[in-house]
């Protein structure tokens, strides 16, 4: 794979793989390599997050818009099926048609039925857009599994889980949202806020700030 035609697509650094886009058989595959990072990475953080994403594309297969085609390289490395297209931080909000928005909400909604979440989704990072106008979800390094959960937790995190997308929506045509998706973003901020980490860091935002108010 070394010697096959390559471009480099993010170097990453510590803890986070190298990822490139490889050439191979006629397709165009995204590697994401942890062989340039330490002895302790390598040994035991790649082989147990390469195993957990590549599970979760195995769940993704079929999903119209999530790159699911992909293989183990080997203990430091798995290959995804390249999809080109535009991060979606690249286009101006003018571009965010409403169609677009639904596309993307569908698209999540097809991800929660297979049992996934992505939880990765509020920014643009890992959002693109395809050469056709569609959405494209990537990178399921930080997704779980929901199958195992009760009825009320996976319907919660589901909903946080979407909120990224109507984060979005309120943001770039909040006229098209609709009074339901609106209770329901309203609804995973409150959940968002109770969220272990997410209270743990606020206060110590809220306490950094009274600190240099002195």
């Amino acid at each position: 794979m070394a010697g096959l035609p390559s471009r480099l697509l993010r170097d990453g650094r510590a803890a986070n793989a190298r990822v490139t886009c490889v050439t191979w058989q006629g397709r165009e595959w995204t590697v994401k390599d942890f062989a340039p990072r330490n002895w302790w990475v390598r040994t035991f953080l790649a082989p147990f997050l390469l195993g957990h994403e590549y599970k979760i594309l195995q769940k993704l297969t079929a999903v119209d818009g999530v790159a699911s085609d992909s293989f183990v390289v080997d203990r430091h490395a798995i290959a995804i099926a390249f999809l080109p297209g535009t991060p979606l931080g690249k286009k101006e909000p003018s571009e965010i048609s409403t169609q677009f928005l639904m596309d993307m909400e569908n698209l999540m909604q097809r991800v929660h039925e297979k049992g996934v979440v992505h939880l990765d989704t509020r920014g643009t990072g890992n959002w693109l857009v395809s050469p056709e106008g569609k959405p494209l979800l990537i990178d399921f390094q930080a997704a779980l599994t929901t199958e195992w959960m009760p009825a009320s937790w996976r319907r919660i995190i589901e909903l946080v889980d979407m909120s990224g997308v109507y984060k979005k929506w309120k943001q770039w045509q909040p006229q098209t949202m609709g009074a339901e998706r609106e209770a329901l973003f309203e609804e995973a901020q409150k959940w968002r806020r109770k969220w272990i980490f997410e209270g743990y860091f606020g206060k110590r935002k809220r306490r950094h700030k009274k600190k240099r108010s002195y």
